[in-house]
């Protein structure tokens, strides 16, 4: 590069010389403009990256913005206006209780308050509080008083736990007459034979650990506080034996999940410190199927030492249908071995355009706009899926066409339009370009009106093994992951079609060892009404 000396004395006489000297003069400042703008550059990147860690270590989780201080920051509000318009005067007044309190964001519907009234089956035990003696006679007379009439309150009595020790008694029986014939009444199956432990008892440890996250060392030191000596180890034991017991369930609520033709599918990491040919700090993962008819919801977890495209492989078969997941690759290659037709998440969007506008609200970075135009789109699409909840599909259907199909339209337009000018490594670029990526699975929840628009609800399934991996940390071996697997399987289905969970584990406990056919395997899934599963027990 060309250096200036100081002073004019220096400076060529002849024309052509100084015309030459200017272009590389301005050759020279290109080339340094160009390097301060890519060093900008890169230091707006390192402040959104700082700025959205503080945002995520100090900061709300939530992705609600205030919307109305953001929607007419840009020139095409006009445009969502409209659609908001639209959107508006299509409501049925008549199908929502329009009264109502006026609240910043929404209206506070009027509802019953005050305290709601204890469950009707919980046993009741009467008190009654009465005068006697000399406080039942009257201060003005000294007369009796009698009974007028009475109030009534009820108060909720928890007991942290109720001990009871079941003893099985077998009366052995012979023949008086011919001295000969003996028989011995026989102990009914059970889930580990030869264990002091009931099904009630595998029930309560197994909600206790997947249900309210307790780990086993805390359950352990909560019974040595009731003088019941039993360890950890032998806890462990019996939740690996619980989960082999629950496998055939397990088999028939996979079959059925493969044979409906809708599932939604995510991953997330675990820790197994004892597994064959792999570092105890080395991560392993927990996948999380949700499928199912609508009348029957089925969640199935299943451990695998890795991440890769061959798990989606193994799990899915030669299933044939709709498969809903993230942005992860590693469906792609099932999806076009079976000719799935994969669905795109738009709350990952959404949040990813969350995580820019944040990263940017805090540098007052002039981008915050266009990052509010993508949110301000995608909450219209959600506000029709609001609308849409309590639609039976066809009516779903119907109102995606006619409201969210301007809107997307509306989106992609807006995405071809910037997508070139925002610099692609910047938090803002970064949620572009993944939306321009996923833009034709994005839209395929148009098609159909049992899809979803996001992946919410399996990504809400995996949530309570994230809670108890915060408590238990890791698994010790592969065989008490893939009984954790099956655990979970069988709680968060129940609790997706209604049931308590630990009624549910109870009853499979107490009846699965009994269990002698197919016919009265399938009786146990937990599909039945909680009146039928109490009938049962």
């Amino acid at each position: 590069m060309l250096a200036m000396n100081n002073g004019a004395e220096s400076l060529p006489d002849d024309p052509e010389k100084l015309k030459g000297l200017i272009a590389q003069l301005q050759e020279q400042i290109e080339y340094q403009q160009a390097q301060i703008d890519h060093k900008t550059g890169q230091i707006n990147q390192l402040l959104e990256a700082i700025q959205l860690a503080k945002q995520q270590h100090f900061g709300t989780r939530s992705d609600k913005h205030d919307i109305d201080q953001l929607s007419f920051l840009f020139n095409e509000a006009e445009a969502l206006a409209d659609h908001e318009t639209m959107l508006q005067e299509d409501k049925d007044d008549s199908s929502e209780d329009s009264t109502g309190t006026e609240v910043k964001g929404h209206i506070r519907r009027k509802g019953k308050g005050g305290r709601k009234k204890l469950p009707d089956h919980f046993p009741r035990i009467e008190v009654v509080h009465a005068l006697e003696g000399d406080k039942c006679r009257c201060d003005h007379c000294q007369g009796q008083l009698q009974v007028m009439s009475h109030k009534t309150s009820e108060q909720l009595e928890l007991v942290p736990m109720t001990i009871k020790v079941i003893r099985h008694v077998k009366r052995t029986y012979h023949c008086p007459n011919c001295k000969q014939g003996i028989k011995a009444a026989k102990l009914p199956p059970q889930p580990i034979p030869g264990s002091i432990a009931s099904p009630g008892t595998l029930a309560c440890v197994a909600t206790g650990k997947y249900v309210n996250g307790v780990p086993l060392y805390r359950q352990e030191q909560d019974l040595k506080r009731h003088d019941i000596p039993i360890t950890r180890s032998t806890l462990a034991f019996w939740m690996i034996k619980s989960g082999l017991l629950g496998q055939p369930l397990i088999n028939l609520m996979n079959e059925r999940l493969l044979n409906y033709d809708i599932i939604s599918m995510d991953e997330t990491r675990c820790q197994v410190l004892k597994e064959p040919g792999k570092d105890p700090q080395s991560q392993s993962f927990m996948w999380v199927r949700r499928g199912g008819p609508p009348d029957q919801r089925i969640i199935l977890y299943d451990y695998a030492p890795t991440r890769s495209q061959q798990v989606p492989i193994d799990l899915l078969g030669d299933y044939a249908g709709y498969l809903q997941t993230d942005g992860y690759d590693g469906y792609t290659k099932v999806c076009d071995q079976n000719e799935i037709i994969q669905l795109g998440c738009w709350a990952h969007v959404r949040n990813k355009f969350d995580q820019a506008l944040k990263a940017q609200k805090q540098l007052k970075l002039k981008k915050t706009t266009l990052t509010a135009q993508a949110l301000n789109r995608i909450r219209l699409l959600y506000k029709i899926e609001k609308r849409a909840k309590k639609l039976n599909p066809d009516q779903r259907l119907a109102l995606r066409q006619q409201y969210g199909i301007p809107i997307l339209k509306d989106l992609r337009q807006w995405l071809d339009k910037h997508l070139m000018v925002v610099v692609k490594q910047s938090a803002l670029g970064k949620a572009m370009h993944y939306m321009d990526k996923q833009w034709p699975k994005l839209m395929v929840y148009t098609d159909d009106g049992r899809l979803n628009i996001d992946n919410n609800l399996v990504e809400n399934s995996i949530r309570p093994f994230v809670i108890g991996r915060k408590n238990h940390l890791f698994s010790d071996t592969v065989s008490g992951a893939k009984a954790s697997a099956n655990l979970y399987s069988l709680i968060e289905t129940a609790k997706a079609n209604g049931l308590e969970p630990y009624a549910y584990l109870k009853h499979v406990f107490t009846e699965l060892p009994k269990a002698t056919c197919v016919e009265e395997i399938e009786a146990l899934l937990p599909f039945k009404t909680a009146d039928e599963l109490e009938q049962a027990a």
